[in-house]
């Protein structure tokens, strides 16, 4: 648990830093005179990428590095990971992030409250601000349920697909413990592919944790329950959402590959495995 605690807090205060240097840090400090544009997506799509990479490398020895419930859960449903461990993770995991978020919060605070004052907006009022710590659906999306979650669900049946192709040994596994710089990347591509649809929480602490602490911060309904012009109610969808497609993402490995590359590693019955028969 401690471990998936400061995993997760590592995860949180590296990639919730880089949206408040995306949003609120380069054009308060005058480092920027641009709108906000691509070039700040890549900020933080890469910070949440690398933050991934170092938030496993903190917690994958000793816990796995789940750092996530919906990797939790998927791999309790089919990877052996002991169910009575599950929610104990969830906690640690959400307990993180909200300690992450506050450190971002106090590190930035002043840039925050300086954005808001220069937009003349209550801190209640900020969608942009409150987006430093928790994510929030499209306008596009019109009020629609249905759709940010299919882009969690979507979103994170690709993690846990990719995720068990990168730490299946028995398919093309990486070597040189190179799994967690390709999990990050596994990150950075889904922020670039489907980022703008709905933020890409595709982990439940990751958005619940931050999400409460910008909640006591004075972001109020924006934070809780999740309302604003054009959405309502959205807290429980960045949790609901990657939690059902963790489930979906591993099921369709396992459909589809997990079990043809188990089949080609275990010995016929009765059939001594040979360094020969171990390729046929």
């Amino acid at each position: 648990m401690l471990a998936e605690f400061l995993g997760t807090f590592v995860l949180i205060l590296l990639a919730c830093a880089s949206v408040a240097v995306a949003v609120v840090g380069l054009p308060g400090s005058g480092r920027q005179v641009d709108a906000f544009g691509p070039a700040n997506w890549l900020i933080i799509a890469w910070g949440w990428g690398m933050a991934v990479v170092f938030g496993v490398y903190v917690s994958g020895g000793v816990s796995g590095g789940h750092i996530n419930p919906a990797v939790t859960l998927a791999f309790a449903l089919r990877r052996g990971f002991p169910v009575r461990k599950v929610v104990p993770y969830w906690l640690a995991q959400t307990a993180g992030a909200f300690v992450g978020a506050a450190l971002v919060y106090a590190s930035y605070r002043w840039a925050i409250d300086a954005f808001d004052a220069k937009a003349n907006l209550a801190r209640d009022e900020s969608l942009n601000t409150y987006s430093i710590f928790a994510t929030f659906p499209a306008e596009y999306f019109g009020g629609s349920t249905w759709g940010p979650l299919l882009d969690q669900i979507i979103g994170t049946a690709i993690l846990l697909l990719l995720v068990c192709a990168i730490v299946d040994t028995s398919n093309t596994g990486p070597l040189s413990n190179l799994a967690p710089y390709l999990i990050g990347l596994v990150v950075f591509a889904i922020g670039l592919c489907f980022g703008p649809n709905a933020g890409y929480a595709i982990n439940p602490a990751r958005d619940f944790g931050p999400r409460l602490w910008a909640w006591i911060m004075g972001w109020d309904e924006i934070a809780l329950p999740g309302t604003f012009d054009w959405f309502s109610n959205y807290w429980w969808i960045p949790i609901a959402g990657p939690l059902i497609g963790g489930m979906v993402g591993v099921l369709v490995y396992d459909l589809f590959i997990q079990h043809v590359v188990k089949a080609r590693t275990e010995p016929e019955p009765g059939r001594v495995p040979t360094p020969e028969t171990q390729s046929d």
